[in-house]
């Protein structure tokens, strides 16, 4: 560890190679961890096959590439087919569990993600897959610092992707919609918004942004039935610090968490890159319950 921290100081280059690569893949997680604080702050369900949505759509973008079709073209298929599967999970379980205490909507989801990753299972195999975009390398600073040319189009597609669902938020009824249902439900429909419609829209949605987000992933990493978990507690760790309905924190979140992510990996190890999520995960929990015991003794 001492010697990997020694090598950073030696090469100010490799500190910019890792910062470049974590803010690049920071804007995958990005998408994935906002689509969890809609469903999280609008419905209060916390997902826990949010990960196993990401890993869905990365098998789409597999299945493009086993049919000779770029897997790029599989964004606008696992947008809207991922919608429609959401939707489907939304009637079959999540409606039944909105309202509900924590843990019934902590279970069902559970439940939810050990039934995907047994279905991808069967029907993929355990072997890890990729899905081949093709694109080259580039090399900046004079080939010190190399850069796969996918991961800029990702960060491309994901500000787009990102955009857009802003804009529709604020610029349309079901936005409004969303809104107006995540501030007080109640009222709602006192004022006759269809706050069950509003819940199926807002899940399905996140399952489509989870969709897109995993065509990006397999493109530029591997995807795994049983990866899902990680992805899944990467966005319970970016949407606990940045707060519910905080887009520019959930941002910050993620491309901080991406790039402290690249510096862990390459100081203590790849083996260790996933243990420090979690571990990242339990020091925010740690300190989200600090604040909350001031904050009692405060009003006390």
């Amino acid at each position: 560890m001492l010697d990997n921290l020694l090598v950073l100081v030696q090469a100010p280059v490799l500190n910019i190679q890792l910062l470049l690569d974590g803010v690049l893949i920071g804007s995958i997680f990005a998408m994935a961890a906002y689509g969890l604080a809609l469903v999280w702050g609008v419905m209060n369900v916390k997902n826990l096959a949010q990960g196993d949505f990401v890993i869905m759509g990365g098998y789409v973008a597999y299945v493009f590439t086993e049919l000779d079709i770029h897997p790029i073209y599989a964004l606008p298929v696992a947008f809207v087919g991922m919608f429609g599967f959401g939707w489907l999970c939304y009637v079959v379980i999540i409606r039944r569990v909105i309202g509900k205490d924590l843990f019934t909507s902590l279970l069902a989801t559970f439940g939810l993600a050990i039934l995907l990753q047994q279905a991808m299972n069967l029907v993929f195999g355990s072997d890890v897959q990729a899905a081949e975009s093709g694109f080259d390398t580039r090399f900046l600073f004079g080939g010190m610092v190399s850069v796969a040319e996918i991961k800029f189009v990702a960060l491309v597609l994901a500000a787009v992707l990102s955009a857009c669902v802003v804009v529709f938020m604020k610029r349309s009824r079901m936005g409004q919609a969303i809104r107006a249902t995540a501030q007080d439900a109640r009222a709602a429909r006192v004022l006759g918004i269809n706050t069950d419609r509003v819940y199926a829209f807002t899940f399905s949605l996140n399952a489509a942004i989870c969709g897109a987000a995993g065509v990006l992933i397999a493109m530029i990493w591997v995807i795994q039935p049983f990866f899902g978990m990680v992805y899944s507690v990467r966005s319970f760790v970016i949407v606990t610090v940045a707060g519910l309905g905080n887009l520019g924190g959930v941002i910050v979140t993620a491309l901080g968490l991406g790039a402290a992510e690249q510096f862990s990996a390459f100081i203590f190890g790849a083996e260790y890159q996933v243990a420090s999520v979690v571990l990242m995960l339990v020091a925010v929990l740690i300190w989200r319950q600090i604040q909350q015991a001031r904050k009692r003794q405060v009003v006390e």
